[in-house]
């Protein structure tokens, strides 16, 4: 027997599996026991869930001890208002770069104002009915962190936009939102609803730059909003986490304190703002008189362009997710002694940690959920064998691990982590029920209204105080750092006229690489025409590009499943629930099916091939294998976009993959553009062209 226990009159005895227990824990598990008994004894009606089971010593070590995170702050002081304070002390210092370009943090400041003053003309800013939003929809860009900054000056919150959203998506987070502007450009503007007034910096700079230089001066409250940003949400439509200024100024002079950031640090932010640990990336910076180089969509996806950032700076400072970091190794790099890392957004896995830790300065892992702003817990990895801890929490933040009764669980017990402080945000805007059921009463406070936010995530003390983390309590998952409700994706799935029922799962490959997975049953009745499912000679039914196609008008690229599997029915557990074990038992014949090699025939096929070779790390790619099938995702494909118009020199979107999932498809595309750029040219342009195109150096390009 793995544990055992003998009690007679005058001894008790217990015997263990030295494999799987240690001294230390055998004697907690003993005074646990002995507690218990001792409850049982002065309270012999309770519960079993109402008695204790720590001492009072464990119970001040884990509910006090360990949370003794009280820090001082500016409490009063909003994060625009920190930048301006640090652009008055350093005018001249370099604050942002993106590509060629820079702003120091004096002119910052300036454009900042002068877009907030605009705004504040046309009826933006704080008011007595409530937050005001604005949308900020703009390409990463000096002009994103000026809007960003605009906004909060003009005492509103902004709410980021990615453009590369589906416009169903965009639209219903305006609505949603109900923003009072939109700040973008003018490529974006066509696909924004007109739900508010909206601001295109490249047509409208003319008349922003007119406006004063100096700060709207507007009043707002540490309580006001900052942002609202939008995250996965298992009803099937995105929710909004609200996040007040306080706790994003309290965030930040934390994180400037540890990991620590000073004025000698350059951070190279490779983060969408429509996720929220950019926030960490565009201000710390800023707050503490540092440099922020601001990369592009596709420099970040490139391992190569990675490589060179960090090279630039004597002290850079880098966060990503643990894809981007292994994603970093596979290209090449051998590391930099003088940077320092910042890992999260998802587990970090110890093989990766120990790779990365040995060729940087420092290697901290960071946890946290959206709805505590960011971060909660910090810590720095050095080499080791055991999972690698989440780490301490972060000032003026505290962590609860219970069981189901709500009670602390004792150390080495896995429990739901539960989280205080400062750090939460207001709730889910339009969403009073969800927010009661996430964020309830803190029982550990004598603070009045102190609540508690419910991660779902659930994890166990170790007996340093770490904390270690297991899994999910519910459906969410982190894929290459992206929080997703499988609900959701399950729910725009069965909005198909052709499907009935969906699931989705996660499945990882022998690299470890995770991959979405949807499992469909045919409507008997369509709605429409039915999807002409093809059978692969298996149960499995392999669906074409239909459902990728329907789901990339809904929902974000990395939201969508890489492998479609039709089934006859859902597998059900006796009890009629969904047995998602069953599903992902079946993944493995659909994941090994690719289509019969068709070789390229065309220049550009030839050259698409070599670049789905390189990108997807295979030695051979027939022109109508799917690039989803042979386990493409959306990190993947941002890096193919990004080699493809390097190569053609053609303007291509994201969504260019969804459409066009095959080097055929891809290459009729490509040929489109190349023809449409051909018919643009002059006489004079074309003989050039050519001309040089019959040079025997040109040949091989052709």
């Amino acid at each position: 027997f793995d544990l055992t226990i003998e009690i007679s009159d005058a001894i008790s005895r217990i015997g263990y599996n030295l494999s799987l227990f240690d001294g230390a824990t055998i004697a907690r598990l003993a005074t646990h026991f002995e507690t218990l008994l001792a409850g049982i004894v002065a309270n012999p009606d309770a519960r079993l869930a109402d008695l204790p089971l720590l001492t009072t010593e464990e119970r001040q070590q884990i509910l006090h001890d360990w949370n003794a995170t009280r820090r001082e702050y500016p409490r009063d002081r909003c994060v625009h208002q920190l930048i301006e304070e640090q652009a008055a002390r350093t005018p001249d210092a370099v604050a942002v770069l993106y590509g060629d370009t820079q702003l120091t943090y004096a002119q910052l400041n300036r454009r900042a104002n002068q877009l907030a003053n605009h705004l504040r003309s046309l009826g933006v800013g704080a008011n007595a009915q409530g937050d005001t939003l604005v949308g900020v929809c703009l390409d990463r860009s000096l002009d994103l962190v000026v809007s960003l900054l605009a906004v909060l000056k003009a005492g509103a919150a902004y709410v980021p936009l990615d453009p590369t959203y589906p416009e169903e998506r965009l639209a219903y987070m305006l609505d949603d939102a109900g923003v009072a502007a939109v700040i973008t450009q003018r490529q974006h503007a066509a696909t924004l609803p007109q739900v508010a007034p909206v601001v295109c910096l490249d047509a409208d700079w003319t008349t922003i730059a007119l406006q004063p230089e100096m700060s709207p001066g507007s009043q707002v409250a540490p309580n006001d909003l900052a942002y609202a940003i939008y995250t996965s949400g298992s009803t099937g439509r995105p929710k909004g986490v609200m996040i007040p200024h306080r706790a994003l100024t309290n965030f930040l002079c934390a994180m400037q304190e540890q990991p620590g950031f000073s004025a000698a640090n350059t951070l190279i932010a490779v983060t969408t703002v429509a996720f929220d640990i950019a926030g960490l990336e565009l201000y710390l910076p800023l707050i503490s008189g540092g440099s922020l180089l601001l990369l592009s969509r596709e420099a970040a996806a490139d391992g190569a362009q990675l490589r060179e950032a960090l090279g630039r700076f004597p002290a850079p400072v880098m966060q990503a997710t643990p894809a981007t970091w292994r994603l970093l190794l596979e290209s090449g790099w051998t590391g930099n002694p003088a940077l320092r890392a910042f890992c999260g957004g998802e587990a970090l896995p110890r093989d990766l940690a120990n790779l990365v830790s040995e060729r940087v300065a420092e290697l901290w892992n960071l946890y946290g959920p959206t709805e505590t702003t960011i971060w909660s817990t910090a810590g720095q990895i050095a080499q080791g064998e055991r999972p690698v801890a989440l780490g301490q929490p972060i000032a003026n933040t505290q962590l609860y691990i219970l069981d189901r009764s709500g009670q602390p669980a004792p150390i080495g017990v896995w429990g739901e982590l539960h989280i205080g402080g400062d750090g939460l945000a207001r709730g889910y805007r339009n969403r009073p029920e969800l927010t009661a059921e996430k964020f309830v009463p803190d029982p550990f406070s004598s603070e009045p209204g102190a609540r508690l936010y419910k991660t779902g995530d659930l994890v166990r003390y170790r007996g340093d105080g770490s904390i270690e983390f297991q899994g999910r309590i519910d459906y969410q998952v982190k894929i290459r750092g992206f929080r997703i409700e499988l609900g959701e994706i399950e729910h725009a799935l069965s909005a198909h006229p052709s499907i009935s029922e969906a699931a989705v799962i996660v499945h990882t490959d022998e690299a470890g690489d995770q991959r979405l997975v949807a499992f469909v049953v045919e409507n008997p009745e369509p709605r429409t025409e039915n999807l002409n499912l093809e059978s692969d000679g298996s149960r499995f039914l392999v669906l074409g590009s239909s459902l990728r196609e329907f789901l990339a008008q809904r929902l974000p690229a990395y939201m969508i499943p890489s492998a479609f599997v039709a089934l006859p029915a859902l597998p059900r557990t006796p009890n009629g629930k969904l047995d998602r074990k069953a599903l992902a038992a079946d993944t493995t014949p659909v994941l090994d099916q690719s289509q019969a090699y068709v070789a390229p025939t065309t220049p550009e096929e030839e050259m698409l091939a070599e670049i789905w070779c390189g990108i997807l790390r295979r030695e051979q790619i027939g022109i109508h294998d799917n690039f989803f099938a042979l386990g493409g995702h959306s990190l993947l494909a941002t890096q193919l976009i990004a080699r493809v118009q390097s190569a053609f020199q053609v303007e291509l979107n994201l969504s260019t993959i969804f459409e066009a999932p095959t080097i055929a498809e891809m290459a009729y595309i490509i040929e489109d553009r190349l023809l449409e750029k051909l018919a643009a040219l002059s006489d004079d342009e074309v003989q050039q062209l050519m001309a040089a195109a019959l040079t025997p150096a040109a040949r091989p390009n052709l």
